[in-house]
């Protein structure tokens, strides 16, 4: 049942029946869900129509390809997709198909941040199924909900940690030879990074890292005195200046006082 889903407009919801009827009838899909923004009732008129599609472990990756390219071949040339795409300059219907295999990145120099928790939050907690769901969907979920196993928590928050901390001491070297902007990258980069270790070291699944933030840390983490340094971070009046290090040494002090083991 679609009826508990807030969307935006009638045609989201059209096409979102639309991509029902389509996948449904093939017998390697076990669950269609909505995600992002149309799945928590938080879409306008304008926003993309995301999905995701969970096929079981029995489907070969083939399958995978072959459900992709006929959902392509389809949506191209279907009227209702095509209006769906005209009410907006940015409009589009996103849909994922997957198998469940959520595997750990382990970062070299200069990874990071990875969306390994965010996939598992989008696809298996903050999702809509469109239909009861499957027995791997459920599965999936009394695997990962409500959290990751500690050894790994603690594997990843420390490769985490690490990666923040090396982006934040690169800023210095980088200042030092006038290459501002790309100090100014390394900043922002090591801020995902430090909102990545922040949710590890809470045992909660982000949505994403770029979007949502002051609902993530006010009401999800409860952290509101923390949301008030993070703005600050990535305001920068002046960028050919020491002012990114001076920020690069703030964000460190929050990495060490709120992104902890």
């Amino acid at each position: 049942m679609i009826s508990p889903l807030r969307f935006p407009t009638e045609i989201h919801r059209e096409v979102s029946e639309l991509v029902k009827d389509f996948f449904s009838a093939h017998a390697h899909v076990d669950t269609i869900l909505v995600v992002n923004s149309c799945a928590r009732g938080r879409a306008v008129a304008g926003s993309d129509l995301d999905l995701a599609v969970l096929i079981t472990p029995a489907a070969a990756s083939q399958a995978v390809q072959s459900l992709e390219t006929m959902w392509q071949e389809f949506s191209v040339t279907h009227p209702l997709i095509r209006q769906f795409r005209n009410t907006g300059r940015f409009t589009q219907v996103h849909v994922d198909v997957f198998d469940g295999r959520m595997i750990p990145t382990v970062w070299d120099d200069g990874g990071g941040p990875d969306n390994f928790e965010v996939e598992i939050g989008n696809r298996l907690v903050y999702a809509a199924p469109l239909h009861e769901v499957g027995a791997y969907f459920r599965q999936l979920q009394s695997q990962w909900l409500p959290y990751y196993g500690e050894d790994l928590r603690l594997s990843r928050l420390a490769m985490v940690r690490e990666a923040c901390a090396r982006d934040l001491e690169a800023i210095p070297f980088y200042l030092g030879r006038g290459l501002y902007f790309q100090a100014f990258d390394r900043l922002y980069k090591a801020f995902h990074e430090f909102l990545q270790a922040l949710f590890v070291a809470r045992r909660t699944y982000p949505l994403c890292y770029n979007k949502w933030i002051q609902e993530q840390v006010i009401e999800w983490l409860s952290l509101p005195e923390l949301y008030k340094e993070l703005p600050p971070i990535l305001s920068v009046r002046k960028i050919e200046s020491a002012e990114v290090g001076e920020k690069a040494e703030a964000l460190r002090a929050l990495l060490d006082r709120w992104a902890c083991p």
